[in-house]
């Protein structure tokens, strides 16, 4: 595939404004730091309540599309089957959840939670360890997630559905239309090159402290700024090596490697430590905070002062902006390889499978750290009661069985993801700097790389001995301009896919009519029919009625005819006969008569004859 060319017009005012940044940054560190610490304490203070906002409604928006209506909409054309097996993509997700991140805070964050709650939170130390599990658990699960699922949705729809370059500003398209190809293109790109070279620049931050402190625990001295520079500078190298001589395929290889490693520690903490109570608080802490996770998605502390902005400043406020700065990098990853999935599949599978990975790798070190400071004999705090972010992981594995070969382990685990990250992060920033090319010229890589590390060395070096202050302010400040990127793309989404599903909604209503329309033809037609067949059936069953009433009369007729004749000659017969017989018995009685009379006459004459005669 052809490599990428630059894109002008977005590359060289990012690289400007990132150089500008950089320059001041390392020239004036000490004013660098008070602007940071002012920035802090007053203008971030105005936009906690906008990120508790926006990410919450980020929540509630990224939900609703995965179960409405337009769930159903594939990201690719109607027949695409998924590029991925289910397993596959469930893997891809699971390494995107993974990270440097995830190991700095995994024990760190519920142990700062127990030390320092939340501002309202007070009871025994164990329900103070089931809030700070609850509240960790808030800042790593549904929420990032359904932030990064809007930016990946939005990536995935354009460029898989409507077929536009892989790149942030096509996923407004459906908003803005042409004119993303024009300087509200390049002003959106610009954003989303800056907000995400600040979020590498985060994690590469947290990444090198994290490193220094595990060399440390091995009794190798890493500390202060020049150490820390001297490690991203080594390290970056590495990462440039990979790029300029091609080793991707071996990157690809390292990172998954890193993946099973990730799993062989959590699972070997899981084994040796606690295993029951982890067990046993990983589903606890799953349904605390369910339950309690609507309240603390809208509580912006606002009734506790300034202790309660202070706690959001420097954990909630800070997390929403590390996730918007970060969503770029990540929206783009998951959406590169989600084509032939649907938005219900994509939204369920994007919330839940990193998430659950988070939350069963809280469960583990947090849950680890936790039962150490509860039940055990040592404590993981330093000698004031403070807990060291970046030590707080290696003095927990060092109380288990084998802490050596696990502060090892987790060593060489940040140290791959920081070279994997700013390798992928390059990569990104490469694509998002050539309107989306899918291989952007090594040149630029490597120009992205060094940024990415000159970044993350100043906000070390401004920072001084607090260097994770000076991060989380960046990191919040330069994530409020994508946010608002993120807000057009809930529009753009919502607009292109409830106008597509509005259109399946009519091509479901025409094909209802059309197969209406037919049916009744066809029930006219047989209907027609039927009468057709109907009338001639009933004419020819009047016509063969008649017929045959006719025969019948006809016959009957004859018949009665014949019976009538037949009787009247029978009858005719026998009066004839007896009429006979009468004329023949009166003859008879006429002669016997007649006969009788000529007797009587004779004896008349005889008698005349006698004596009187004489």
């Amino acid at each position: 595939m052809r490599e990428g060319t630059l894109a002008p017009r977005v590359f060289w005012p990012a690289a400007i404004i990132m150089a500008i940044f950089i320059g001041l940054t390392l020239a004036f560190p000490q004013k660098a730091k008070g602007i940071f610490d002012a920035l802090q304490s007053d203008v971030i203070s105005y936009f906690g309540w906008y990120y508790v906002a926006i990410v919450a409604f980020f929540v509630v928006f990224a939900l609703y599309l995965g179960f409405s209506r337009m769930g159903d909409i594939k990201l690719g054309s109607d027949d695409d089957k998924p590029a991925y097996s289910f397993r596959t993509w469930f893997a891809f997700l699971f390494a995107a959840g993974m990270g440097i991140g995830l190991v700095f805070y995994g024990a760190t964050e519920p142990l700062m939670h127990f030390v320092s709650p939340r501002p309202g939170v007070d009871g025994t130390p164990e329900q103070v360890a089931q809030e700070a599990m609850s509240q960790s658990y808030l800042h790593w699960g549904l929420h990032p997630w359904a932030i990064y699922v809007i930016v990946g949705l939005a990536i995935a729809y354009a460029t898989h559905r409507l077929k536009l370059p892989l790149s942030i500003r096509y996923s407004l398209k459906p908003l803005l239309g042409d004119r993303v190809k024009g300087k509200w293109g390049d002003v959106i790109d610009i954003v989303a090159l800056v907000g995400t070279l600040f979020g590498v620049a985060t994690s590469l931050g947290l990444g090198v402290m994290q490193i220094a402190a595990g060399l440390g625990f091995l009794n190798i001295p890493a500390e202060g700024n020049l150490w820390l520079t001297g490690i991203i500078l080594v390290l970056m190298g590495i990462t440039l090596f990979s790029v300029v001589t091609g080793l991707e395929k071996g990157m690809k290889w390292l990172s998954n490697g890193n993946l099973i490693l990730a799993a062989i520690v959590c699972l070997f903490v899981l084994a040796v430590g606690p295993t029951i109570f982890l067990l046993r608080e990983f589903i606890g802490s799953l349904g605390h905070y369910f339950q309690n996770v609507i309240y603390m998605t809208f509580d912006t502390l606002a009734m506790y002062g300034d202790d309660g902005q202070k706690f959001q400043a420097t954990w909630t406020t800070f997390y929403w902006g590390w996730w918007i700065s970060w969503s770029p990098f990540v929206g783009m990853f998951i959406a590169r390889v989600s084509k032939g999935r649907s938005v219900r599949e994509f939204v369920v599978g994007v919330l839940l499978v990193p998430a659950f990975t988070s939350f069963f790798w809280f469960a583990v070190m947090g849950g680890t750290a936790l039962h150490q400071e509860l039940f055990g004999d040592v404590t993981l705090r330093n000698e004031d009661g403070s807990v060291t972010a970046e030590n707080a992981l290696f003095h927990m594995l060092g109380n288990l069985p084998g802490g050596v070969v696990l502060t090892i382990g987790a060593v060489i685990l940040i140290t791959v993801f920081f070279v994997t990250s700013a390798d992928s992060g390059a990569l990104v920033l490469g694509m998002i700097s050539t309107n989306g090319s899918p291989e952007p010229k090594t040149w630029i890589r490597v120009f992205w790389c060094l940024v990415a590390a000159f970044t993350a060395i100043a906000l070390i070096w401004a920072g001084g001995t607090d260097s994770l202050s000076a991060i989380q302010t960046v990191a919040i400040l330069t994530a409020i301009p994508f946010s608002l990127v993120i807000l057009m793309m809930c529009v753009s989404l919502y607009k292109a896919l409830s106008f597509e599903h509005k259109l399946f909604i009519r091509a479901q209503r025409r094909n209802a009519r059309e197969e209406i329309a037919l049916e009744l033809r066809d029930n006219l037609g047989e209907q027609v029919d039927e009468m057709v067949a109907s009338g001639v059936d009933r004419r020819l069953a009047t016509a063969v009625d008649e017929a045959v009433e006719e025969a019948v009369d006809a016959k009957v007729e004859r018949k009665v005819n014949l019976a009538v004749n037949e009787k009247l000659d029978e009858r005719v017969e026998s009066a004839v006969a007896s009429t006979v017989d009468e004329v023949a018995f009166q003859v008879q009685a006429n002669t016997v008569a007649i006969q009788e009379l000529k007797e009587n006459s004779s004896g008349s004459e005889s008698a005349s004859n006698g004596p009187w005669d004489k």
